[in-house]
């Protein structure tokens, strides 16, 4: 197979300047503001998502070490498959989170519940709708057990180069 290549489209800036102290998901990062620049050159992209609430973004985590088939995550201390958990760590390192849409100017775009570091590159942005993603019922297997330590749990640094 080919190698794949992907090239940012943009950069988010956030006031988590490393990953330790970082909220792990952005339901543990209300209320951090947040914007991301989008470059010049994708601005056309952006006509029409100011109507949506919120957007999913994906990004590259350029500061996760090479990953492993099997982690310790933020919310267990057993070791689990990396597909089974949001890992920074992975074989791709690449990274989703959905966000409040505050507003955009121009090519700027000011977000909230934003759980991304600092210089975070962004790979590419979607509109959230909840009727496209939702499904039920939903079992969260091993979370079950830990879920409630999500608004708590920060990065503490285990999956930085």
């Amino acid at each position: 197979m080919k190698k794949i290549y992907y090239k940012p489209i943009g950069i988010i800036y956030s006031p988590f300047k490393e990953p330790g102290g970082t909220p792990i998901q952005p339901a543990g990062a209300t209320g951090i503001d947040a914007k991301v620049e989008l470059f010049e050159e994708y601005a056309e992209g952006l006509k029409d998502l100011d109507g949506f609430s919120h957007i999913i973004l994906i990004c590259h985590f350029h500061l996760s070490k090479k990953g492993s088939l099997r982690v310790k995550p933020y919310l267990d201390s057993n070791l689990h498959g990396v597909f089974s958990t949001r890992s920074p760590s992975r074989p791709n390192p690449i990274g989703i989170s959905v966000v409040r849409l505050v507003k955009i100017e121009e090519n700027i775009l000011y977000i909230q519940d934003a759980d991304i570091v600092d210089g975070t590159p962004l790979l590419d942005i979607k509109p959230y709708v909840p009727d496209f993603e939702g499904r039920e019922p939903v079992k969260i297997g091993w979370l079950e057990k830990n879920i409630h330590k999500l608004l708590t749990s920060k990065d503490d640094g285990r999956f930085v180069k």
